[in-house]
């Protein structure tokens, strides 16, 4: 076990070195004209980083960030976590929590001095670790400390897929606001007739939706003709969701579950509950749909190819298609408003593939079934098929077979213009929000001198 355990960390540090130096070459290699660019040269580099590893935009951009600060200021951490020595997080934590330091040699005793220490580390909790490395960064450069922001700042709400159809919420919230949320759910659970059949809790949870949409009572199931609370109606939201199901589970006539976006299946049963008040529109078929002479497709292709890609088909990148540009392969009007030339891309990858795509750059091709191709300016390639297919698959039939032209148009050369602009670069951002913690610090001890 031990040996595997080192085995996995040196694998991983090869696979983010290789990240590290991958990223320094390209990065070298830039020009500085994209600087200033939303998709600047470190987006499109991790664009290639994603598309190779299979993970998202996200996750490629903190490996870049993490690989280039290990090799490029703790080198002798570095070494420990190439032999295996240190698991991963800690090597997270020493790099968060010496960020804000800007003297190199502070850096190069800190790394020193951690590379030594850090084997035996691994043992101990994210909490342990970061108040041994927040000793030596108060000891070396008292403005770098971190100092976690107020609990006030940190409120949240957070929401996300659960299990068989459901969803999780939690969160953090001002007092005041959290007992008029937990009244206001307690006054709708009330509002139904005793003879609900559902517990408090669950007239609690169900009172969800009335509540977000400002309803002063829910509706009551309890069946009976004559209860007062029948009538009791929820307004009809202004929130748009997307669920998808086959007609005959609508219909009643299968259990096929229906698939929420980005929460996974809903049970037939619930399905059938919310299609009583739903809006529904059937999906066109892969077979009848023909190219439209408009740019942007109607409503009935935007549906099937929505439903057909469910997120951005940039290899890695999972953002719901709800949220998604539809692009078109070969760019309009070259290329037809068809579903066998068009698919859902996330702002940054269309960005990503409108500005850095090309003869230069990237190629791509689709396939009538919505099979993307895509292949990168050093000739790998990378395959991403249709997500909305692997839970319906009529929606991965083919669609038609375009004649399309082999190579695209050239790009205008006022092209740029296009392209949103940022108010600072990244480096100045980074700088920028570096001197602001240390500067915040500063006053902080000037009011409080240490010891504190």
């Amino acid at each position: 076990m031990g040996d595997a355990q080192r085995a996995e960390r040196a694998a991983f540090a090869r696979q983010l070195v290789a990240v590290g130096h991958f990223a320094q070459r390209r990065l070298a290699a830039a020009t500085g004209e994209h600087d200033v660019w939303c998709v600047d040269d470190f987006e499109a580099i991790a664009a290639e980083i994603g598309a190779e590893l299979g993970i998202s935009r996200a996750r490629a951009s903190s490996q870049m960030d993490y690989a280039i600060t290990l090799l490029e200021r703790f080198p002798h951490l570095a070494a420990a976590l190439v032999a295996g020595e240190v698991d991963f997080r800690v090597i997270a934590a020493v790099i968060y929590r010496t960020g804000l330091i800007t003297d190199t040699d502070a850096v190069a005793t800190i790394d020193a001095a951690v590379a030594a220490k850090a084997p035996s580390w691994n043992t101990l909790s994210r909490e342990r670790v970061t108040e041994l490395v927040d000793w030596m960064v108060l000891a070396a450069d008292p403005d770098a400390v971190r100092v976690a922001t107020q609990r006030d700042v940190d409120r949240h709400i957070e929401v996300r897929p659960g299990n068989n159809g459901t969803a999780e919420i939690w969160g953090e919230v001002r007092g005041p606001d959290g007992a008029v949320f937990d009244a206001a759910l307690d006054a709708l659970a009330a509002t139904v007739c005793p003879d609900d059949p559902r517990t408090t809790t669950q007239r609690r949870t169900d009172a969800l939706s009335p509540l977000a949409v400002r309803a002063t009572s829910m509706p009551c199931r309890c069946g009976a003709p004559d209860c007062p609370a029948a009538m009791n109606a929820t307004p009809v939201t202004p929130v748009v969701i997307n669920l998808i199901a086959q007609a005959a589970t609508v219909e009643g006539s299968s259990d096929t579950p229906g698939y929420l976006p980005g929460y996974g299946a809903v049970p037939a049963a619930t399905v059938r509950e919310m299609a009583k008040t739903a809006s529904l529109r059937p999906i066109p078929s892969a077979t009848g749909l023909a190219a439209e002479p408009q740019y942007r497709p109607s409503a009935g292709a935007a549906r099937f190819i929505g439903c057909r890609d469910l997120t951005c088909r940039w290899p890695g990148c999972d953002q719901p298609a709800m949220a998604c540009d539809i692009d078109h392969t070969v760019p309009y009007p070259h290329g037809p408003t068809h579903p066998s030339n068009t698919k859902k891309y996330c702002r940054i990858h269309h960005l990503f593939k409108t500005f850095h795509a090309g003869p230069a750059g990237w190629t791509e091709i689709q396939l009538p079934d919505g099979t993307l191709v895509w292949t990168s300016p050093r000739g790998r390639t990378y395959t991403t098929t249709p997500t909305g297919a692997r839970f319906f698959p009529q929606l991965g039939a083919p669609t038609q077979t375009l004649d399309l032209p082999n190579s695209p148009p050239p790009p205008s050369p006022y092209r740029d213009l296009a392209m949103p602009k940022r108010k600072r670069t990244r480096a100045q951002d980074r700088a920028y929000r570096i001197e602001h913690e240390r500067a915040q610090n500063r006053a902080r001890y000037e009011t409080d001198p240490p010891p504190f």
